[in-house]
């Protein structure tokens, strides 16, 4: 099966590998879900079934106009669950990902989901507010809007070759390979699709749905040196939120490390999906 459809017609792109339990992945902006390539070859190697989709608007689904937001997008999600009939299920979110399981949880419960992994995560809240002030200012939030408007190609190579896997620290090596990588999947997402999607990873509050994640086991990983989403105000924030969670904090990486640490990650997650 290779596309999902919605209720509302929206065509999600997915990648089904592998056999044994379930392990479902869902990307980080502006990505899709190639992004996890690396993780799908590791887990489905070892005796798992990994899934992973295209967020609406981004890579192979529907470029669709409206939805473009948490509800729609946990929704979205569960229309992929559901139509692959998952059972006691591992969610994994990257990045806004993490928000698109959070909220996923927080709309349509815990039946099909054994486990949970917060990865680079932005839950509870990227945005700073009075009830939340270690988050980010709204400005950081409009400078990427105002990026996306002026020349989005441009931003993704700023980012990408910035503060997304490092590469502006003192010392770091460049790959060019992983700059263009990472341009690549974000230019095949609609402009108004990423877009939308800022205002929906940055402004959601998701501090009610990781409450409704219960005793779900949930690993959180984070890198304590993610200039993207920091660790105080996500993963930090998020593991005190959760009743059953596990923080694992990798020293030194920075916001993609689904690449740049893709050997830990691939580890831990196998030995979480296994648990």
């Amino acid at each position: 099966m290779n596309y999902v459809t919605t209720p509302d017609g929206t065509q999600i792109y997915v990648k089904d590998w592998g056999a044994g339990k379930p392990v479902v992945l869902s990307h980080g902006w502006p990505l899709n879900a190639d992004s996890w390539e690396s993780q799908m070859l590791h887990l489905a190697s070892n005796g798992l079934r990994v899934i992973a989709h295209d967020r609406r608007g981004h890579g192979r689904s529907s470029q669709s106009w409206h939805g473009n937001e948490m509800n729609t997008y946990a929704d979205d999600l569960a229309a992929v669950m559901n139509a692959l009939d998952l059972q006691d299920a591992t969610l994994v979110g990257f990045s806004t990902g993490g928000g698109e399981v959070a909220r996923y949880i927080g709309r349509h419960g815990r039946a099909r989901v054994a486990r949970v992994a917060l990865v680079s995560a932005v839950p509870p809240l990227m945005l700073k507010t009075a009830a939340n002030p270690g988050g980010l200012p709204i400005e950081v939030f409009d400078s990427i809007r105002a990026g996306s408007m002026t020349n989005r190609s441009q931003l993704y190579r700023d980012l990408a070759s910035g503060p997304f896997f490092g590469f502006n620290r003192p010392g770091a090596k460049v790959s060019q390979a992983l700059v263009e990588w990472f341009w690549m999947q974000g230019m095949t997402a609609g402009h108004k699709n990423a877009y939308d999607c800022i205002k929906a990873f940055s402004e959601t509050d998701f501090t009610e749905d990781l409450k409704k994640f219960d005793t779900t086991p949930t690993l959180v990983i984070h890198g304590d040196d993610d200039q993207i989403v920091p660790i105080d105000g996500a993963g930090r924030a998020s593991a005190k939120l959760l009743r059953n969670a596990r923080l694992v904090v990798y020293a030194g990486a920075p916001h993609g490390l689904t690449d740049t640490h893709k050997d830990k990650l691939n580890a831990d997650l196998l030995a979480f999906a296994r648990s």
